[in-house]
């Protein structure tokens, strides 16, 4: 027989985006999907970042990557944004989702 371990006490430390940050990336999200922009997304998260990818095509690279990151040093979060024309860092999850509605959708309207 195997050790089975608790999955609580093994993620008790990893990075998560909380309920309120995904629900904004959710919104921005289906903005892009109504604008036939993205068609999938991943999400996945270790000890120090948290990241949400999309996907213009299910079977392609990533369009753009938000990733929320822990910076130990500092002990401060940061928001980063890497997408085909950017990487760039942000304080706040809302001023990166702002500079990715100007840069994203202005090809599409």
């Amino acid at each position: 027989m195997g050790l089975v371990t608790s999955s609580a006490s093994t993620n008790n430390h990893n990075l998560y985006f909380s309920k309120d940050e995904l629900a904004k990336i959710l919104n921005l999200y289906s903005k892009g999907v109504s604008s036939g922009e993205w068609k999938d997304y991943a999400i996945d998260f270790n000890k120090n970042n948290a990241f949400f990818y999309i996907f213009k095509h299910s079977l392609a690279a990533p369009e753009c990557i938000l990733n929320k990151s822990l910076e130990r040093k500092k002990r401060k979060i940061f928001y980063n944004l890497k997408s085909k024309n950017q990487n760039k860092k942000f304080e706040s999850l809302d001023a990166l989702i702002s500079s990715l509605n100007r840069n994203i959708f202005k090809l599409v309207n």
